[in-house]
This record gives structure tokens, C-alpha cells and sequence, in this order.
């Protein structure tokens, strides 16, 4: 029995990045070796267990035979008999195919080094177009490995292409897509993820809500890059700048849906796309089954954000209406991830990327001025019902049309 480490925990050291977990396969062993020696099984595919002390993965070594379309559509083959470079060979990614023996020998049968060296993305063999998942973290890595100059392969970009024609795209799940996509999106530059997709065909399959905004025009004045597409890639990468958490990063990726829908006769204006882009925004929320979290906060940017952006123009009711419509009276904690999107959607310009956002400090006080008042001194002057909410309103509106009247205005917003 032999024992390998593996995967991204050799390619990580080999560019000197922290390993954060490490996989080993095992060659020449049958599970019930691993049992005996208290390994505790956790595969449901294919033989994989957990070191009854690190607890880190253990495989046997496999090869893989595709059987249908899809994810799901492979058979597994774990012996002994299975070498570690038929293990290795069924690997994405050539910088993904490489292994150390105990004493610290590489074992790369497949160039993964000099293609590191190169800084190079490339498939390991023709059976990457048997998984569709391939292509999604093929620009999962093409985003994580960006700041290091990495590059898609052109043959591993054209067999993409190929994929994407052949319909095995349409096979993905939602689980899947959601996996991948939302790792890529807490990496530190996300947007070559996207652009990655954009280039092979895959991101009109599998995001055509996104993909449907490059081409279509912005007013110059407020949008110097002129696209929606590249603006809400610049605000993506904003939103990243900025440190936004995954929610924040997809209310930002999807805040614009909106103007995809605007008659082609009004362009560059698009007048109520924050409105068009709510159902948009739900449906595709729907569709990959994204988190609650990440579900409320996408919908409420789309909805609210233009009236961010305009905070020092809204009436003190139409103020009061935004942070209702945000529900913060009830739920505080949406205002920070909000006001942090919006912030990105204004910076996510080309030539304004370190532009100030004033109206986030100013939207801060507003709430902080309205949640000050509440019902109790109405209920105990007497109000009732309907007349305590009332008499809240008009005392919110109140301090926010002070507020307005003595807050320092901006020079520009």
C-alpha cells in the first residue's frame, strides 16, 4: 500500500501558497486495508475515507468511465491494480495532476510543473468534456490565479467551446452551479470567473440573465464604460475591494438584471430597470436555489439602489419609505451589507473607482434619526391602533426632513 498527496495541496506548494488541506490517494489497497487500520469510510460514489486521526481525505486510487450525460453520469473503478497515473490522468487540470511520494518526489506524468511554471491552465486529457463541472472551476481557478498571471490554455478554451456546443452545459444542476459559483465569488478578483464563461459560451447556459447585459448600452455621463455588462463586472470587483461577503458579491452581480429588459428605443436611458429587475432577480435566485440571505439582499439592491444613490434628493417620506422598504426597523443588520453594495455599484466605473459614496454616512444617520423614535410615548399619551402608527410616521418624517435641513451636503453625489 502505498500513499500519495495530492491535488491542489502539491500545487500550492509548488507555488508557495498556504496549503489549507491536503487529499491523499492510496494505490494498491482495498477498503477493508483502510478499515483495518481505523479509516472510516465517507464515500458514497467511490471509495473515500477519513484518517482516524487528521481526519483528512484518503482515496483509493480510481479511474472513471463516462456512462451519460452530466454530472452524475460516471462509473468508478477502485483496485489495486489501479496505478497512481491512471488516477492522475482522469484529473482536470494538469497543475491538478501531480502527486509527492513520502520522501518528497514528484510525480507529474503530465507537465503540471512547467505548466505552473507558465503559468498556464490546461486540461490533463480529452475526458475533461465528459463533466461539465470542469468548465466551472476551470474559471474558478482562472479567477483564484489571476493576480499570479495565470492564463486559460487556447485548446483547453476551444474544447470548452466544443462542450458548451454540444449541449453538455444544459446538463448541470443547481447545486453544482451554486458550489462553484459562489466559491469563485469570495475569491479576491472574481470577475475573471465570469469572463472565463463568457469566453467558452457557458455563461448564456448557465447565467443568461447575466449574460444578456453585455451590449447593452449606459449613458456615458454617469457610466464612462458605456456597457452594462462591464459595469456590473466593475462593480463585482468593487464589491470585492471593498470586502463584501458573498451576499454582498451576488446582490452586486445581479443589481442591473433589470436593464436587460429595457426597449432598445430608450437606450442608454433605463428608466424603472430597478423595478423590471426584481421578478429577474427572484426567478434566477429560484433557479439555483441561493441562500435566503443571499436571496433577500439581491432583491433589495435591485430594488432600492438607485434611491441610495439619490439619498440627498429623496423627500424625508420617500426616505422613510427606503429604509421601510429595507424592513431595518426590524432588521438592523441588512444596513451595513446594502449600503456596502450600493457603494460598489458606484464605484464599479470605469475612471471612478475610488470616487467617494457620502450618501452610505448620510443613510446611517437617517436610520439611526427614525429608529430613535418609537411608539412607546404615544401609547402612553393614549394613542390607539391605527393612530400609533400614524403618529410614528409623522414624527419619522419629522426628524428626517431636520436631519436633511441640517446635514452638510456634499459637493458632488
Amino acid at each position: 500500500m502505498e500513499v500519495y498527496l495530492v491535488g491542489g495541496a502539491v500545487r500550492d506548494q509548488l507555488l508557495g501558497r498556504e496549503v489549507r488541506e491536503r487529499d491523499w490517494v492510496v494505490v494498491g489497497a482495498r477498503p477493508e486495508d483502510l478499515e483495518q487500520r481505523g479509516y472510516r469510510p465517507v464515500g458514497q460514489d467511490f471509495p473515500v475515507f477519513l484518517h482516524p486521526e487528521t481526519h483528512e481525505e484518503y482515496a483509493l486510487a480510481r479511474t472513471e468511465r463516462k456512462t451519460g450525460r452530466g454530472y452524475h453520469g460516471f462509473a468508478f473503478h477502485a483496485s489495486p491494480e489501479v496505478t497512481l497515473e491512471q488516477d492522475l490522468a482522469r484529473r482536470d487540470l494538469t497543475i491538478n495532476a501531480m502527486a509527492r511520494a513520502d520522501d518528497g518526489t514528484l510525480i507529474d506524468p503530465y507537465d503540471g510543473r512547467r505548466d505552473l511554471e507558465q503559468r498556464l491552465l490546461r486540461h490533463v486529457s480529452p475526458a475533461f468534456a465528459e463533466d461539465p463541472v470542469r468548465i466551472l472551476r476551470l474559471a474558478r481557478f482562472a479567477a483564484r490565479f489571476q493576480p499570479l498571471g495565470f492564463r486559460v490554455a487556447p485548446e483547453t478554451l476551444a474544447l470548452c467551446r466544443k462542450m458548451v456546443a454540444d449541449g453538455e452545459v444544459d446538463a448541470l444542476v443547481p447545486e453544482r452551479v451554486w458550489q462553484e459559483l459562489s466559491r469563485a465569488l469570495l475569491e479576491d478578483t472574481p470577475v475573471p470567473f465570469f469572463r472565463v464563461l463568457r469566453e467558452c459560451g457557458a455563461l448564456a447556459r448557465v447565467l443568461p440573465e447575466l449574460d444578456r447585459l453585455f451590449g447593452i448600452p449606459e449613458p456615458e455621463a454617469y457610466h464612462p464604460e458605456g456597457d452594462t455588462g462591464e459595469h456590473t463586472l466593475l462593480a463585482l470587483a468593487q464589491s470585492a475591494r471593498l470586502g463584501g461577503d458573498l451576499p454582498v458579491r451576488w446582490a452586486v452581480l445581479l443589481h442591473d438584471l433589470g436593464k436587460a429588459t429595457t426597449p432598445s428605443q430608450v437606450w442608454p436611458r433605463h428608466p424603472a430597470h430597478e423595478h423590471r429587475g426584481v421578478p429577474l432577480v427572484e426567478a434566477l435566485c429560484e433557479r439555483l436555489r441561493a441562500p435566503r440571505e443571499c436571496r433577500d439582499l439581491a432583491r433589495l439592491v435591485c430594488r432600492y439602489h438607485l434611491q441610495a444613490h439619490r439619498a440627498f434628493e429623496l423627500r424625508a417620506s420617500t426616505l422613510l419609505k427606503l429604509l421601510e422598504g429595507l424592513d431595518l426597523f426590524r432588521r438592523e443588520a441588512r444596513l451595513e451589507p446594502f449600503l456596502l453594495a450600493c457603494e460598489a455599484d458606484a464605484r464599479g466605473r470605469l475612471g471612478l473607482e475610488d470616487r467617494p459614496y457620502p450618501q452610505a454616512r448620510f443613510l446611517r444617520e437617517a436610520y439611526r434619526v427614525a429608529a430613535a423614535v418609537t411608539a412607546r410615548p404615544f401609547v402612553q399619551a393614549g394613542f390607539k391602533g391605527r393612530q400609533i402608527a400614524e403618529a410614528v410616521t409623522r414624527e419619522r418624517i419629522r426628524a428626517l426632513a431636520t436631519l436633511q435641513r441640517d446635514y452638510p451636503r456634499p459637493e458632488a453625489h
